[in-house]
């Protein structure tokens, strides 16, 4: 990203007072952000959308942010294909079903259903002080670590651990969470998070960020008459949420998506079979010889490459933005990060929920009880991966007219800093909304597909394009499906 425009969605992108409280208002200012045409000037797709928030019981704009993202995405994708084929087609989507996709891996389901999970993958605690700490227990080595840290037995009930943890003030125990290897967070205020270290940090960043990392010729922007990105190569290094949504999104354009998991490092299956839409996957491990060899040869194929390690952790493994761009001009790098690239917590795990105890919107969401809550979806996660294939797309169409290799920096907390300075729906409205949308309507948004996991149900695209659908071509597959090995995927 130019001086320019990082100025402008540093002023535009974090403020209390923001006042982009509309899914298309949203949609114009993300384009300017990533200094797009917005839909409805010259040589810009047009987009329509349906509903507003509140859709979801939570005053914060899931859905209008939600959709926004997966508009300006599709938006994207259409100018793209429009540059290459001629057609000129319309964006359509509902806010509801953008709400719906801000909670997407929650929808997914076996034919017949899986059996249900154990323990609870989160909690909200008291301490000593007065404060209250969020866990992130999502997986199982967190929560071990997590239990040495209270000195506590692998097979602790709740009581015994809500007990511990009053035992603690709220800041030394975030300190030994993390300190610990685990995942956690004190609850804060939204001015007690704009006066930490790390949210004035987050102040001074943009919304996200694309840099121009290398020069090399002009390529095209995707090949063939039927999908926007058709013939690009993708390489998905990224598990959980966000990162994962990115690749799964490029691959409904028709991206060729490989995604590359390790099992040395354990994943959430739900999550991955829902992310795993449209992707090939192999198994590899980074920190041998061998696995670094093979992800070398995949980066000199690809088109993008996209990871959600911490910042630094794929850099020490010789996979820097820099050390990429040598190895294959031309090549779009996406980071995603919990806190941002600057700041004390820059190199700090983190997740959704995680981020929103940080940094105020779980306090703002506090009941009648006092007890901090999170939001009914996971929208940091999840926009934070949509506007991630949108800024690829964006960084796609530089990259054919002016050639280049581009690296796109975007933060859960960054996301969450743009949520929080939307206006509010209104408070009574969505109070009395209902938790889940209308079953009826719920199945108007599924699809059922056979997969290696046995016939699943979940939530198709969320973006309508007549000319080009959004859809996936391949079902979900376990990690170690495929060879690492672009001939593999070809034909």
């Amino acid at each position: 990203m130019d001086g320019v425009t990082g100025r402008r969605a540093a002023e535009a992108g974090g403020g209390r007072g923001m006042r982009a409280d509309t899914p298309a208002a949203i949609l114009d200012d993300l384009m300017l952000l990533a200094g797009e045409e917005p839909p409805g000037q010259s040589a810009a797709p047009r987009v329509a959308f349906r509903g507003a928030d509140p859709v979801l019981p939570t005053p914060f704009r899931i859905g209008d942010l939600g959709a926004a993202a997966i508009a300006a995405g599709a938006a994207q994708a259409a100018r793209l294909f429009e540059q290459r084929a001629g057609l000129v087609q319309t964006v359509s989507v509902d806010v509801d079903a953008a709400a719906a996709a801000m909670r997407s891996s929650r929808y997914l389901t076996a034919v017949p259903p899986l059996a249900p999970a154990g323990r609870p993958p989160v909690g909200f605690y008291r301490t000593k002080d007065g404060r209250w700490v969020f866990l992130q227990r999502l997986f199982a080595h967190h929560f071990r670590r997590q239990l040495d840290v209270l000195g506590l037995a692998p097979d602790s009930a709740d009581e015994a651990i809500t007990a511990a943890i009053l035992g603690w003030n709220g800041l030394d125990l975030e300190a030994a969470v993390i300190a610990a290897g685990a995942c956690g967070a004190m609850v804060r205020t939204h001015d007690e998070w704009a006066d930490h270290p790390q949210g004035r940090a987050l102040a001074e960043l943009p919304l996200f960020a694309i840099t121009k990392t290398g020069d090399s010729p002009p390529e095209p922007a995707g090949s063939g008459d039927t999908r926007p990105l058709g013939g690009l190569r993708v390489l998905d290094v990224t598990r959980v949420l966000a990162g994962p949504t990115c690749a799964r999104t490029l691959a409904e354009h028709g991206a060729r998506v490989l995604r590359v998991g390790t099992s040395a490092v354990p994943d959430n299956p739900q999550m991955m079979r829902d992310t795993g839409h449209g992707k090939h996957s192999c198994d590899l491990d980074l920190a041998t010889a061998d696995g670094a060899a093979a992800l070398r040869r995949l980066v000199a194929g690809a088109d993008v490459f996209s990871q959600g390690y911490r910042p630094g952790a794929l850099d020490a493994l010789g996979f820097s933005a820099a050390e990429l761009t040598r190895l294959r001009p031309g090549i779009i790098t996406v980071s995603l990060s919990a806190y941002g690239t600057a700041g004390p917590w820059r190199g700090r795990r983190g997740f959704d929920s995680v981020v929103q105890s940080a940094s105020g919107i779980a306090w703002e969401l506090a009941g009648a009880d006092g007890v901090p809550r999170s939001l009914p979806a996971n929208p940091l996660d999840y926009t934070t991966g949509y506007l991630a294939a949108f800024l690829v797309m964006v960084a796609l169409g530089r990259r054919e007219r002016e050639g280049g290799s581009y690296h796109i920096d975007l933060s859960l907390a960054q996301t969450g800093r743009y949520l929080t300075g939307l206006t509010r729906a209104d408070a009574a409205l969505a109070a009395a909304r209902e938790p889940d949308l209308p079953r009826a309507r719920l199945d108007e948004l599924m699809i059922t597909r056979r997969t290696p996991f046995g016939v699943l149900r979940y939530l198709a695209p969320a973006a309508r394009m007549p000319g080009t659908p959004p859809r996936w071509d391949l079902p979900t597959v376990p990690l170690d499906s495929d060879r690492p090995d672009w001939s593999a995927f070809e034909g």
